[in-house]
This record gives structure tokens, C-alpha cells and sequence, in this order.
């Protein structure tokens, strides 16, 4: 018969408790996570140019938070968030997003600006399974297929807004494609709302490489060559589509206005609408008027249920602000998270979020129309809006169709 292997008394007194030590272990919970709160991190500008979109987002994303914080926490938890600048610089954010991971111990980021950013922090917050949840950025780059499985969009892709907006100046306008320039900022940003109109190109059988491309760097308001090529070769065109950030693409309507150049100007909704409509009403009436802008949440003035109440909120939590089709979607992004959170319950980790994302299915917040995930499908939206610019800095709804 096989001996028994004797084990010391002393040891086996040792044993519930170094089970329990692993027991304890194994049910930490994970950073940003305590019983109390979920901490979300953010990288955005809030200083140089691009500043005025990281103050919006973020006070739609805290506009949210203190909404779900006053009705009692997701599954019990107030949501708070840590927003660092970055400049709307790629290196910035990287170390931004850094120190939020490692140092700030946020559980995951919501937010985040700029298709570049994006970029440059992906491989990272993919190697750490970090969230990534609702980026300010239509990049293609953020949806892959099958899904990341720790990146969520909120948002339609930039390709899906560039491709509406020339439907709609070929279809609704009747303009030839061959009679439509793209002028664009020279990064990730650009170069996806570039592909989306390339793309519709070859469905009207316009070869891309024939299309007037004209584009200006990143963080500057040098559009003085872009403007040059386009008034070289306006004998031949009826519009541009303009995939840019507020200031460059002010100077440049602002260079063909003065110009007398006779275009249809339309911009993708990163444009950051409030400020480019704000702007172009100082300059006047005739810089204004007619430019068409798509969006990617309903107007923030409108009367659905959800927009009504980002706008109680604003007036209660932030009265210095004004209603903001950016802040309007960081308000959005963020009750969309919060409602992934609130269904992962009290057992929450990033898997955890993970499943309970793609289990939101027609999810009605109140904007007008059903929002939802799956396993194959991280874009909660694909729905663009339409509107043109007046000439009082008013925006009124266009049907892109």
C-alpha cells in the first residue's frame, strides 16, 4: 500500500489562510474601480487651437456624470473623471494617456480628441485592455473588423460623413463629382475623411487621382497654399469638401469669400460647428451663409427627451455655456458609458464592461433614434445629420438625401 505523505501540523494550520490571501487577491478590484466610484480618464486640447473642443467635450462628459451621480451612481458607483491636456499633439497624448494608466489608475478613457491621438495611443491601450471608449475621431483605424475588443465609437466614421456630404452635393445640389475638391488637414483625420469622399468618387466613376486635393498641416492655420490650388483650378469647380478643424477652416472660407470664388462649402462635423459658425458670423453675412455642415448628434437646441435634459443640466451645472453640438455628443458618449456600467453591475471590470456594451440592443436615450453594440459591431451610430449655416450663425436642418 502507498505510503501517505505527511504534512506538518503548522502547515496545514497555514492553509485557509494563505487560500484566503489568494481569495482576496483574486477579487481586488481593478484600477479606477472601488466601491464608491469608477474613475475615467481623458486626453484632449485644453490649450493651443484645438482648445475649445476639449473644454466642450469635457463639460458634456461631466454634464453626464453629475447627472447619473445625482440619481444615485451607476450600480452604486459615482463616475468621475480626470481630463489632462495634450495640445491636440499625438506625443502629448501619448504620455497624457500614460500617466492616466499608470500613475492616475483610471479604469479606462472616454473621449479621447483627435484621430492622430488615437493613432499614436491604440497599440497601447490595446496591449493594457484598456477601454477606449466614444474618441472625438471618425478614424477607420478605430474601427476595425472584426472590433478591437476594448474600443468603442459613439459616432459615424468620418467616411460615412464624407460619403453622405457628397451624396448630397451630387444628388440634392447636382453638381459633378468631377466639379468637387477636398481640402483637408494633413494627418489621420484628413486622410480618413479624404478616403470616404474617394470612396463615393468611384461610385459616380470619377477616378480619385483626378479630384483637386488640397490640404494644410496639422495645429496651424496655413491654408494660404491649399487656397492657392483651389482658385488655380476654380474654373472647374462647384464645391469643396472640407474635412478640418474650426480656424483653418475659417481662413480658408474666408479666403474664398473674399475671393468671389462661387463654391458650395460643406465640412465634416469635427469642424467643431458652435465655433465655426460663431467665427464666420464676425467676419459676415456673406462668410456665413450657405456652408453646409454635417453632424453626428441632432441640434442642441431641439426638443428631444435627451437633449432637454443636457440642457437642464447646462443650465444648472454650467450657465456660462451655451448649448454645443460638441459638448452635446461628450454628453452622449458619456450616458451611453454610464449605461454599460450601470448593466456590468457591481462586478465590474474591463471584461466585464466588454459584455455588457454589447449587450445594449436599441437602446433609446432620447436623440431621436436607437443606439447599440454587438460583438462584431463597436459603433453605436451611423446616423448623419445635415445642416446649413445662415447667414445670422444659425444652423438649420438639411436633408442630406
Amino acid at each position: 500500500m502507498r505510503a501517505m505523505l505527511r504534512v506538518p501540523t503548522a502547515v496545514l494550520a497555514l492553509l485557509p489562510l494563505l487560500a484566503g490571501a489568494g481569495r482576496a487577491r483574486a477579487a481586488a478590484p481593478p484600477n479606477g474601480v472601488s466601491d464608491t466610484e469608477v474613475v475615467f480618464g481623458m486626453s484632449a486640447p485644453f490649450s493651443g487651437p484645438s482648445k475649445e473642443y476639449g473644454r466642450q467635450l469635457r463639460i458634456g462628459i461631466e454634464l453626464a456624470f453629475a447627472a447619473v451621480n445625482e440619481a444615485g451612481g451607476a450600480a452604486g458607483r459615482r463616475l468621475r473623471l480626470v481630463a489632462v491636456d495634450d495640445g491636440d499633439e499625438p506625443a502629448r497624448s501619448m504620455t497624457a494617456v500614460r500617466d492616466l494608466v499608470e500613475r492616475q489608475k483610471v479604469f479606462g478613457l472616454v473621449g479621447v480628441f483627435g484621430s492622430a491621438s488615437s493613432a499614436a495611443i491604440l497599440p497601447y491601450v490595446t496591449e493594457k485592455r484598456v477601454i477606449l471608449f466614444g474618441a472625438y475621431s471618425g478614424a477607420a483605424l478605430l474601427r476595425n473588423d472584426p472590433p478591437d475588443r476594448y474600443v468603442f465609437n459613439f459616432r459615424p466614421s468620418h467616411m460615412e460623413e464624407a460619403a453622405a456630404v457628397v451624396k448630397y452635393l451630387v444628388e440634392v445640389r447636382r453638381i459633378k463629382p468631377a466639379r468637387i475638391a477636398v481640402f483637408h488637414q494633413d494627418d489621420s483625420f484628413g486622410e480618413a475623411g479624404w478616403n470616404g469622399v474617394a470612396r463615393a468618387m468611384r461610385r459616380y466613376g470619377v477616378d480619385p487621382t483626378q479630384v483637386i486635393r488640397a490640404t494644410y498641416r496639422r495645429n496651424t492655420v496655413d491654408v494660404d497654399g491649399a487656397f492657392r490650388l483651389v482658385q488655380k483650378n476654380a474654373a472647374r469647380l462647384r464645391a469643396a469638401v472640407m474635412v478640418a478643424v474650426y480656424k483653418p477652416a475659417i481662413r480658408f472660407i474666408e479666403k474664398v469669400r473674399s475671393a468671389g470664388l462661387d463654391l458650395v462649402l460643406t465640412n465634416l462635423s469635427g469642424v467643431g460647428p458652435s465655433e465655426l459658425a460663431d467665427e464666420l458670423r464676425q467676419l459676415g453675412p456673406r462668410y456665413a451663409a450657405g456652408v453646409v455642415v454635417t453632424q453626428v448628434v441632432p441640434p442642441p437646441t431641439a426638443k428631444a427627451t435627451a437633449v432637454l435634459r443636457y440642457q437642464e443640466l447646462l443650465r444648472r451645472l454650467a450657465p456660462e455655456a451655451a448649448p454645443d453640438y460638441t459638448s452635446l455628443e461628450g454628453y452622449v458618449v458619456a450616458s451611453l458609458l454610464a449605461e454599460g456600467v450601470r448593466r456590468a453591475g457591481r462586478k465590474l471590470d474591463a471584461e466585464a464592461l466588454v459584455e455588457a456594451l454589447e449587450g445594449i440592443k436599441g437602446f433609446d436615450m432620447g436623440i431621436g433614434m436607437p443606439l447599440g453594440f454587438g460583438p462584431s459591431q463597436h459603433q453605436a451610430s451611423h446616423k448623419v445629420w445635415g445642416t446649413l449655416l445662415q447667414a445670422d450663425g444659425a444652423y438649420r436642418p438639411v436633408d442630406l438625401e
